[in-house]
């Protein structure tokens, strides 16, 4: 009877295809559950605190002056006509310009990898849109970072990111209110 059982488990099994059964585990294979998991793949996601302070300072003296003159004794021959012609012209000009400029910028953008160079460090991009009151502004914020300088909590500042390329630009109500007329600009490019 026994070998009757274990004939028919195996016809059983021949015809009907066998499928495999498989476990889920919790464990994964090359996850690090003890390291911090840091940034190494294109579209990995890091946070970039933006905290960029630029000043600058111009100041330009200009002084020119240019002096000429043409003298011409009386005519002879066919040009006896022209009596004495003398020119002179004398030109001083002085300038003085300067400009004192202060941008800061703080913001939080996330970036996404979008690209992993050959020694290992990672090209990150991302952009922050905000719109308020009628404003909009745009930040985009492109840069190269190296993946040790990414703190555990999956952030890096600003400083530590190199070749960054910061471009914020806003357009609405202030923004045309703090734009000079289109007559206010063409008189200043002339005058």
């Amino acid at each position: 009877m026994k070998s009757l059982t274990i004939v028919m488990l195996a016809v059983c099994l021949a015809s009907t295809p066998i499928s495999c059964a498989s476990g889920q585990s919790l464990w994964q294979d090359g996850t690090n559950y003890i390291g911090d998991d840091r940034p190494s793949r294109v579209g990995d996601i890091v946070m970039v605190e933006v905290d960029e302070r630029t000043d600058t300072e111009d100041e330009a003296k200009t002084e020119t002056t240019k002096e000429g003159g043409a003298n011409v004794s009386e005519g002879t021959g066919i040009l006896d006509f022209i009596k004495g012609l003398s020119l002179t012209s004398s030109t001083t000009s002085t300038g003085d310009g300067s400009s004192e400029r202060s941008y800061r910028t703080r913001a939080k953008v996330t970036c996404v990898v979008t690209e992993v160079l050959p020694n290992g460090n990672l090209v990150i991009e991302g952009t922050r849109d905000l719109q308020t009151h009628g404003e909009t502004l745009k930040m985009r914020f492109r840069g190269a970072i190296r993946p040790q300088d990414v703190d555990g909590d999956n952030t890096i500042s600003s400083e530590r990111v190199a070749n960054v390329d910061l471009i914020v630009d806003g357009k609405g109500t202030l923004t045309r209110l703090q734009k000079p007329g289109m007559l206010t600009q063409i008189l200043q490019a002339i005058f």
